[in-house]
């Protein structure tokens, strides 16, 4: 299975409140899940990396043998491709336990930046969780 996912994170100041939303469609573009999750007080950049890893892990339970990932944020597109460097020690974390997902998972994996304008369904499933302080769901 080929999954296309639309990930991102938002925080409510950075740091402050923060979620991370999730939208995966199959090849056909068809809406699999979309989900959104509050995840307490962070950073923006934290929480755009727990975005990629919950996308991870949701494409492990679907068996997903490859992933095209499409996020807003530049640092994490441009870290997770290796064109720019990992200063922060925590994100540094986030980065290894993503290429662990991506390296145990046997996934095919791809990321791309998109404009913010193309990423409004992950990031209303985000904003939305932070304000409910819970998981949501679109159906």
């Amino acid at each position: 299975m080929k999954i296309i996912a639309y990930i991102d994170g938002s925080s409510f100041g950075n740091p402050g409140e923060s979620g991370y939303g999730i939208v995966l469609k199959d090849e056909k573009g068809k809406v699999l899940d979309a989900i959104g999750r509050y995840i307490g007080e962070t950073t923006n950049n934290v929480a755009e990396y727990r975005g990629l890893l919950g996308c991870l892990e949701m494409a492990k339970q679907r068996k997903a043998h490859s992933v095209i990932v499409y996020s807003d944020s530049q640092l994490v597109v441009n870290q997770m491709k290796g064109t720019y460097r990992i200063k922060k020690p925590h994100l540094r974390v986030l980065h290894s336990q993503a290429l662990e997902a991506i390296q145990t998972g046997s996934i095919h994996f791809s990321i791309h930046h998109i404009p913010r304008e193309k990423n409004r369904s992950a990031d209303k499933l985000a904003r939305r969780a932070i304000r409910l302080r819970s998981e949501v769901r679109d159906s």
